[in-house]
């Protein structure tokens, strides 16, 4: 009943908050943007909490900057190019960042990810290639700065600043408010499964993505518990990395 009642309640609270927010060419819209924005999309708290830290020379992760926060790092980083993790939509806070880059003189680039879903090869792909081809000085954001914008963390260092494993996982870590025991821990099981992949021959992380990774087997082996070892192996060789429980009954008859 009460499951029943709270279900509900997300559903109506879900449907208010897309009913409004995508306005703010007119001062109405705008105005309820706004209230949108730092409402539901929590922008309030990150016009002091700004997850900010450097990952290498000239290159940052944050979560979702304001529009005073873009300009500040514009004029004390030098920021060049802003990618945005969450991808292009239709809702106040890509509408206020597309706004505030156009301001700025900031190249806005969209690439998104999902914080509790193993992304599909082709948008880490496109993240790989977005970070390749940015101008310097440059930040990347999803929304709290934590999962998404850690996992691209970790992968710019192994593929751009050729770092350890054990080094570019700190990116993955509660410092940033990350938590791997949560559906945010595909993020860290991809790096543990990358990691365990080293044992059957050495592979950079960006050859793994592009040849061997699966986001949706691999999600499937998060979800089942499945230990790293076996899903590195079961990718490598592309096989599916789950195991399918064999019926008691069947496992108990013998070969004919």
């Amino acid at each position: 009943m009460l499951a029943t009642l709270w279900t509900r309640i997300e559903k109506a609270e879900r449907r208010f908050r897309r009913s409004f927010g995508r306005d703010i060419a007119t001062p109405i819209g705008r105005a309820l943007a706004w209230v949108h924005y730092h409402v539901f999309d929590h922008a309030f708290l990150r016009t002091f909490w700004t997850n900010f830290y450097e990952v290498a020379p000239e290159v940052y992760r944050s979560n979702q900057p304001t529009r005073f926060r873009f300009a500040r790092m514009a004029a004390k980083r030098g920021i060049r190019t802003v990618i945005n993790l969450r991808g292009e939509d239709k809702y106040s806070y890509y509408l206020f960042e597309k706004e505030a880059c156009e301001a700025y003189g900031l190249e806005l680039v969209d690439a998104k990810l999902m914080a509790r879903k193993a992304a599909s090869r082709d948008r880490i792909t496109d993240v790989i290639d977005a970070l390749r081809a940015a101008e310097r000085p440059l930040v990347f954001h999803c929304k709290s700065g934590a999962d998404r914008t850690g996992f691209v963390g970790a992968l710019y260092l192994l593929i751009f600043e050729n770092a350890p494993i054990s080094v570019a996982r700190r990116q993955l870590g509660l410092k940033y408010l990350h938590s791997r025991h949560t559906a945010t821990g595909v993020q860290d099981y991809i790096i543990d499964v990358f990691e365990a992949r080293q044992a059957l021959g050495e592979i950079g992380f960006e050859q793994w993505i592009r040849t061997e990774y699966a986001a949706k087997r691999l999600q499937a082996a998060f979800d089942a518990r499945t230990p790293v070892a076996e899903a590195a192996r079961s990718l490598a060789e592309g096989a599916d990395p789950v195991r399918v429980p064999v019926p008691a009954a069947q496992s108990a008859q013998s070969p004919e």
